[in-house]
């Protein structure tokens, strides 16, 4: 068994300190600082991996001998947390019985060994199994198929289907779904010492009538929102680009919720999320706005990019290398996501599973490999632990992960020969900029929903903004340049209260807006 990479640091550096002859730590080279480099496995909870501490052993020792540095450990899963001290209610899994935690070992036997543990959530997968879970706490069972009116959160289609086999979704339109999602993220930044929250699903569901459009969203709740917020009667068609855009905005804002969420919680945690990358890149579609993620899950990861509200996107760029055509999508989508990255990261993600390990190698070149314009990606990411390739089923998970360790870390010309260290966030620990957040309410505690606000500079050299508050009052204005703004509602008309109010951005602050509840006028 190799010495955990951080104890292997410690002996390096006392023997620098003490004048002796230490050995370097495995592939250090010439003693310089390992390279930044994102390099990881995600580790789904439907198979073994932490269900046991020998388990989690097993996956840290597994993870140390491919030379990553992160794991992206499924945590909450269908709304059930492999985890004993959050929000969501604990998993019905065959794990050992409490008080083992999962994520908690996890963190405690990764840290030891220098892995960063980044927590996988699932954001709009209510539950996929015809038996419902056993805690009367569940979202299933308190906002499911049982509950009428608003507190049932499903997401539905157009048609009225809500249930595609034995699974079922949230709707990121309907407010109270988003205030648990919001309040279970930071559950578990609050309770635990992880690296990273993972956002997985944060999207609408598959299963669309065509590849231009959605056929998901129809949460009464969520048409009467649109309805408001237009001024129309009518339901819309699931091709109707205003809807199309409204319900976009929905998964936004819901991103930007969670990543304020996070930093007010703690700062130095990424956010990171698992992107929808289907069929052909958008050079070949006729641009971002073209592609399936952005017209048919609704999922604008670019965008949330652009906007430094996502640290870190992950894409799923789960391609089969043996079939042309796919491969080619593989390395459209690769140099879409290396040269859209800006001022943050996006990591290559090739599903393992779908290949054999000489087309999984030869992936991880290309999804290493500079694009035409001089870009890298921030690194890689392997789907998954449990399916290290397509021959798993028949020689065995195991046997296939030890061949994927040959492949990537041994000879001169493994890509992870050498050892990488994750790469920083600057933006987080040494900030230029600040955020803003705050309610807008009702005498009485109602929300105003679907309010713009602008937030206009008085000082300083920042830029006047325009956001909308969500079905809870809430708003949210992320990386504003430090400096003193006036911020003023645009009210419905029956609304009347304070017309502005002034924050002060700080560098790496959020700065808190406050305005006095607002009366309605008869």
């Amino acid at each position: 068994m190799r010495p955990p990479r951080v104890l292997t640091t410690l002996a390096a550096g006392l023997g620098l300190l003490l004048g002796a002859v230490t050995a370097p730590p495995a592939h250090a080279g010439d003693g310089a600082a390992a390279p930044a480099q994102w390099r990881s496995y995600w580790v789904d909870a439907f198979n073994p991996g932490v269900y046991t501490p020998a388990q989690v052993a097993t996956l840290v020792e597994d993870a140390l001998d491919v030379n990553a540095n992160v794991l992206i450990v499924q945590t909450a899963r269908r709304y059930d947390c492999f985890c004993n001290n959050a929000l969501y209610p604990r998993t019905d899994a065959a794990i050992a019985p409490e008080p083992y935690d999962p994520l908690e070992e996890v963190i405690r036997q990764g840290h030891a060994a220098g892995l960063q543990v980044h927590a996988w959530v699932n954001v709009n997968t209510m539950w996929n199994s015809t038996t419902p879970p056993r805690s009367p706490d569940h979202v299933f069972n308190r906002h499911g198929p049982g509950a009428t009116g608003a507190d049932r959160w499903l997401n539905k289609k157009a048609d009225g289907q809500e249930l595609v086999g034995a699974n079922a979704y949230v709707d990121p339109g309907h407010p109270a779904a988003v205030d648990y999602i919001v309040r279970g993220v930071r559950s578990i930044v609050r309770h635990y010492d992880v690296d990273g929250v993972n956002l997985d699903y944060v999207r609408y569901p598959d299963g669309s009538s065509t590849t231009t459009h959605s056929d998901w969203g129809y949460n009464d709740v969520s048409v009467a929102r649109f309805q408001r917020a237009t001024g129309r009667t009518d339901v819309p068609l699931p091709s109707d680009a205003a809807w199309s855009d409204w319900r976009r905005s929905q998964v936004t804002q819901l991103v930007r919720r969670i990543y304020l969420g996070v930093w007010e919680a703690d700062p130095r945690v990424r956010l990171s999320m698992d992107a929808v990358t289907y069929g052909h890149g958008p050079q070949a579609v006729g641009g971002w706005r073209a592609t399936r993620t952005y017209a048919e899950v609704l999922q604008d990861w670019a965008g949330w990019l652009d906007e430094g509200i996502m640290d870190t996107v992950v894409t799923m760029n789960y391609k089969r290398n043996w079939n042309p055509d796919q491969a080619l999508m593989f390395s459209e989508w690769s140099e879409f996501l290396a040269d859209h990255q800006g001022e943050r990261q996006a990591v290559n993600g090739p599903a393992l599973y779908l290949n054999g390990v000489a087309d999984s190698l030869s992936q991880l070149r290309e999804a290493l490999r500079p694009s035409a314009a001089g870009n890298t990606a921030a690194g890689w990411s392997g789907y998954s632990y449990a399916g290290p390739s397509k021959d798993a089923a028949a020689n065995g998970p195991a046997v296939e992960r030890d061949k994927l360790v040959q492949a990537l870390t041994r000879g001169e010309d493994a890509p992870f020969r050498d050892e990488a260290a994750v790469p920083g966030m600057p933006w987080r620990t040494a900030p230029r900029d600040g955020h803003v957040t705050g309610r807008l309410a009702l005498r009485g505690g109602g929300p105003l929903d679907q309010v713009p606000l602008t937030l206009a500079p008085l000082t300083g050299g920042g830029e006047r903004t325009v956001r909308l508050s969500d079905g809870s009052g809430w708003f949210g204005f992320a990386h504003v340049e430090p400096g003193v703004y006036l911020l003023t509602p645009s009210l419905p008309d029956g609304v009347t209260g304070a017309p502005a109010t002034v924050v002060r951005v700080t560098k790496g602050g959020v700065a808190k807006a406050v305005f006095p509840p607002f009366r309605e006028v008869p």
